[in-house]
C-alpha cells in the first residue's frame, strides 16, 4: 500500500548511490544491493506500521460509531418523557437517522475519487461533531430530528468506506470482525455509561456532551491516521484503468445480481438488529418491569455478546466457511429469540438477549466479505455503501413499524416480531451466500473451507 503523496524515493537516492561506486566497479555490487534490500525492508516496514495505525484507528471511529448508535435506544424513554412523545412520535427518531445514511452512501464514492480516504476520515468525524453539539443543546423536538440526520452522515461515510476497505484485505474476516467487534464493544458501553449517568441524576442530553468530546478525539485520531491516504493512492489502488476515467458506476453496479441479494439480505437483518436494540430497553421496562438501569444493562448485554461474537468467531467462520458459518449463526439466534420470549424472568431474559447478541455479531460483516469476493475492486466502495443504505432503510421500516403496533396492541408485539424477521434475514442470506462471482471479483474464494 503506498503510504505517502510524495516525490518518489528513487529519484532522490540515485545521486548518492551513483556517486558511491568507487572507480573500476560495476554498479552492481554487493553494496548497493544491500542498500537496494535495506531500503525496500525500510519501506515495508514504515508501511506496515501505517496500516496498524489506520487499522487501530478506524476500530476506534467504530467504538464511537457503535456508542452513537446504540444511545438511540437508551434514549428512547426519556426522550419521549422530556418531550411528552407517543409511542410513534418517538419512532420517528428511526426514521430520520437513516435519511442521513443514505445521503452518505450516495456521497461516499465522490469522496473517495476527489479527496481519498483522508475526505472520509475528516468529513466522517465532523459531522458527528456537529450532531453531538446540537443535541447536547436540548432544542426542540425537530431539531432533535435534525441532529440525528446530521449524525447518521458521519456514521454512514465512516461504515460503508472502512467496510469496504476491510472487506477487500486478504484477512478480511478479521479485519472486519475487529472493526465489527469494536462497533460492538461501544455500542456495549453506550447503554451502560448512559443509564449509569442518568440513575446518578444526570440529564439526557448530558450523555452528548460526553460523546461530543470522544467525537473530537476521533477527529484528530483520523485525521492523523490517514494523513497521506489521498484520492491518487485512492485511484491507484481500486479503480481499474478501464474505470478511472469515470466515477460514475451507478449504471455498471446494478448489472451484477450480488448487488441485489445482498441489498434484500442487509435490508431485513439491518432492520431486525436496530429493532433489537432500539425498542429492548422500552420492552424491559414496560413488560419485564425492571428499573432504568437493568434495562439498559439488557441493551449493554445484547452488544456485549455481539463484541464477543464479532471478535472471536472470525476464526470459527473461516474454518467452517463463512456460508455455513452464518446459517447455523441465523439458526441459533432464532432459537434464542424463541426462549427470550418464553422466559419471564428478568435475568434470564438478559442471559437469552447476550447469547442472542453473540451468534448475532458475525451476521454484519459475513456479509460484507461474500458481497466484495463476488465483486470486482472498484466497486467495493459504492457497492458497500449502497446495500448499507438499503440496510438502513430496513433500520428505518422495521424500528419504525413495531412503534406503530406498540402504539395499537402494546408492547409485548416485540418478543413475537424477532423470530420471524430472522427467519425473513436467513432465508435472505442462503439465497446471497449462494450466488456465483459474476466477473471481476474473487468468486468462492475464502467463502468456503480449504
Amino acid at each position: 500500500m503506498p503510504i505517502s503523496s510524495r516525490p518518489d524515493s528513487t529519484s532522490e537516492t540515485s545521486p548518492l548511490l551513483s556517486s558511491s561506486v568507487t572507480p573500476g566497479l560495476h554498479p552492481e555490487t554487493t553494496s548497493d544491493n544491500r542498500l537496494n534490500h535495506n531500503g525496500l525492508a525500510t519501506h515495508r516496514s514504515h508501511a506496515s506500521l501505517e496500516l496498524r495505525l489506520r487499522i487501530a484507528a478506524a476500530m476506534f471511529s467504530f467504538l464511537i460509531l457503535g456508542l452513537l448508535t446504540s444511545s438511540l435506544g437508551v434514549m428512547l424513554q426519556p426522550l419521549s418523557i422530556y418531550y411528552h412523545l407517543t409511542d410513534i412520535h418517538a419512532a420517528l427518531i428511526f426514521i430520520f437517522g437513516p435519511i442521513g445514511y443514505i445521503f452518505a452512501a450516495q456521497s461516499n464514492t465522490f469522496i473517495h475519487t476527489k479527496f481519498g480516504q483522508r475526505g472520509i476520515a475528516i468529513l466522517g468525524p465532523v459531522f458527528h461533531v456537529l450532531s453531538t453539539l446540537a443535541l447536547g443543546l436540548h432544542p426542540p423536538f425537530p431539531m432533535i430530528l435534525v441532529g440525528l440526520s446530521v449524525q447518521a452522515v458521519g456514521i454512514g461515510l465512516l461504515d460503508g468506506s472502512w467496510c469496504a476497505w476491510a472487506g477487500s484485505m486478504k484477512s478480511a474476516n478479521t479485519v472486519s470482525g475487529m472493526l465489527h467487534g469494536s462497533f460492538s464493544a461501544g455500542a456495549m458501553l453506550g447503554p451502560f455509561s448512559a443509564s449509569a449517568m442518568m440513575e446518578r441524576g444526570c440529564s439526557w442530553y448530558q450523555w452528548y456532551q460526553v460523546l461530543l468530546g470522544a467525537s473530537v478525539i476521533e477527529l484528530a485520531l483520523l485525521t492523523f491516521a490517514f494523513r497521506h491516504a489521498n484520492a491518487s493512492q485512492y485511484r491507484v489502488e481500486k479503480l481499474s484503468s478501464s474505470l478511472s476515467t469515470s466515477t460514475d458506476h451507478s449504471k455498471t453496479i446494478f448489472k451484477y445480481r450480488a448487488i441485489w441479494a445482498s441489498a434484500a439480505y442487509f435490508l431485513a437483518y439491518v432492520g431486525t438488529e436496530t429493532a433489537i436494540s432500539g425498542w429492548i430497553v422500552s420492552f424491559m421496562r414496560r413488560s419485564r418491569h425492571v428499573s432504568p438501569y437493568l434495562a439498559g444493562l439488557s441493551s449493554s448485554g445484547f452488544w456485549g455478546g455481539m463484541a464477543v461474537g464479532r471478535l472471536t468467531l472470525g476464526a470459527v467462520t473461516d474454518r467452517i466457511g463463512v456460508r455455513k458459518a452464518t446459517a447455523g449463526y441465523f439458526l441459533l439466534t432464532i432459537v434464542f429469540e424463541v426462549l427470550f420470549a418464553i422466559a419471564r424472568v428478568p435475568a434470564v431474559s438478559m442471559v437469552f438477549m447476550t447469547l442472542l447478541g453473540l451468534f448475532s455479531g458475525p451476521l454484519f460483516p459475513s456479509g460484507v466479505v461474500v458481497l466484495t469476493r463476488l465483486l470486482p475492486a472498484e466497486l467495493h466502495v459504492p457497492a458497500v455503501s449502497l446495500v448499507a443504505s438499503m440496510g438502513q432503510i430496513g433500520a428505518a421500516v422495521l424500528p419504525f413499524g413495531i412503534g406503530a403496533v406498540v402504539q395499537r396492541l402494546g408492547i409485548g408485539v416485540f418478543q413475537f416480531a424477532l423470530p420471524v424477521f430472522s427467519a425473513v434475514s436467513l432465508g435472505l442470506w442462503l439465497v446471497f451466500c449462494m450466488l456465483k462471482g459474476d466477473g471481476g471479483g474473487r468468486g468462492d474464494e475464502g467463502l468456503e473451507e480449504d
